[in-house]
């Protein structure tokens, strides 16, 4: 601190016996000990004390930023499981999916669509009309980075009840979330839960999944919640559920649609714009047509901004192609939803891109990213077939969200499971539909 510079006035007791003279040549010295303050060096004259140090403000809070990738269709067919074999020993699904790897890997939370049942310990894979696919599938999926899978398809119950039972424990094995089939009414009536930890702060993500029917098998009567079907306002239900009990973001998995149709049907635009117009959900996912689809942004979402939807995601892994059903089956697309969440403000969907995938049905049913075998020549499809592909996507998807090149890349931990909320919503009654190759 400056220290203030005082004059002093000394006073001097005077005996009684100095003269007049005397005492005023005292004074006249006296005052010549006054300082003069306009002399003082200006900081020594300051009349008050300097400033303390300005302490810095704290930097402002960071968003929270991730990923949420999805693909189309698991459904492995006979002869995926044939590519699969390791002999005696069972099913190594790793190698035919190694050619998508990095953007399962790094993708912050990754979701799959299980189109068909697990077997039980000792049960054999089944294909076409009733399918079952090898357990370890469930432990592949995860070994690739796939956190959960949304299960509510047409071949819900292939296998009755033992086959949900049997594919939700199987995922569980795994640590795979799950949503859209069910073991019990509590566990049909709850979303999966995905925790991430971003920027300090735990953002929770609510995954909801429902399909139009199951092929005309019925849903058992001593289990009907065991399949979710769709129903708008249902899934509005749910999703508002979701949100106050916490989650942050909510995404629905919708399964319909007619197969090998590139068009969205009616029922697909109605229930999309109805869950964009709730106000609930943030984004929507689509399956069973086993062909891409549109990719759109519809009025709505959270807070008035747009909602994406993928119509159909297309197909993920399959025996499907050309020789079977219909150009296009032997693709699919890896969606990958940007997530913000600024300091103190909502989690939102502030990005989406695509990305075109293929299997190669002569190459061991081998999954590729499109533009990367377009560029390398890596696959057993020519040339020409490979840009004949990558030409039919990219007019299925449309041109309202953009085609992402590069595989995301992990910002944090992996999610964590969260505990499952609960609401009082009960699943519609089954439908049925003819029944179909997937």
């Amino acid at each position: 601190m400056t220290r203030h510079v005082r004059a002093t006035r000394r006073r001097r007791r005077l005996g009684q016996l100095l003269a007049a003279g005397l005492v005023a040549a005292v004074v006249a010295a006296s005052g010549a000990l006054l300082l003069d303050l306009d002399a003082v060096p200006p900081a020594l004259a300051s009349s008050s004390p300097a400033s303390a140090p300005a302490v810095p403000s704290p930097p402002p809070e960071p968003d929270a930023v991730f990923t949420i990738v999805a693909a189309g269709d698991v459904l492995p067919h006979l002869p995926v499981h044939a590519s699969a074999r390791t002999g005696s020993a069972g099913y190594d699904f790793s190698t035919l999916l190694a050619g998508t790897d990095a953007w399962v890997s790094g993708a912050d939370l990754a979701l799959c669509h299980l189109e068909v049942p697990l077997t039980a310990a000792g049960g054999r894979p089944e294909g076409f009309p009733t399918f079952v696919a090898d357990s370890h599938l469930a432990t592949d999926l995860r070994e690739q980075g796939w956190d959960g899978c949304s299960t509510a398809s047409n071949h819900s119950v292939d296998q009755e009840l033992p086959g949900v039972v049997a594919t939700l424990d199987a995922l569980d094995a795994a640590g795979l979330g799950h949503v859209g089939t069910a073991r019990s009414a509590a566990e049909a009536a709850a979303p999966a839960l995905y925790v991430l930890e971003r920027a300090g702060r735990e953002i929770v993500v609510a995954h909801l999944s429902a399909t139009y029917g199951t092929n005309g098998m019925p849903v058992p009567s001593s289990a009907p919640w065991s399949v979710t079907l769709l129903d708008p306002d249902d899934l509005v239900a749910r999703a508002t559920a979701a949100r106050t009990a916490g989650a942050d973001l909510v995404v629905v998995s919708m399964h319909a649609g007619v197969e090998y149709r590139s068009a969205p049907t009616t029922e697909q635009v109605e229930l999309a714009t109805a869950l964009a117009a709730s106000g609930q959900v943030d984004l929507v996912l689509g399956h069973h047509a086993h062909v891409p689809q549109p990719v759109a942004m519809l009025p709505g979402g959270p807070d008035g901004q747009g909602m994406w939807v993928a119509y159909g995601l297309g197909n993920y892994v399959s025996n499907q192609d050309a020789a079977c059903c219909t150009p296009g089956t032997e693709s699919g697309l890896l969606v990958t939803a940007t997530v913000t969440q600024p300091a103190g403000g909502a989690a939102r969907v502030t990005g989406f891109g695509w990305t075109a995938t293929t299997v190669d049905r002569l190459g061991r049913h081998a999954v590729h990213v499109l533009p990367e075998i377009l560029a390398e020549g890596t696959a057993n499809v020519g040339p020409a077939e490979v840009a004949a592909r990558y030409e039919r996507v990219r007019t299925a998807v449309g041109a309202t969200a953009s085609e992402r090149l590069s595989p995301p890349v992990a910002t944090g931990a992996p999610p964590r499971l969260g505990g499952r909320s609960t609401s009082a919503v009960d699943a519609a009654t089954p439908d049925a539909r003819p029944a179909d190759q997937g």
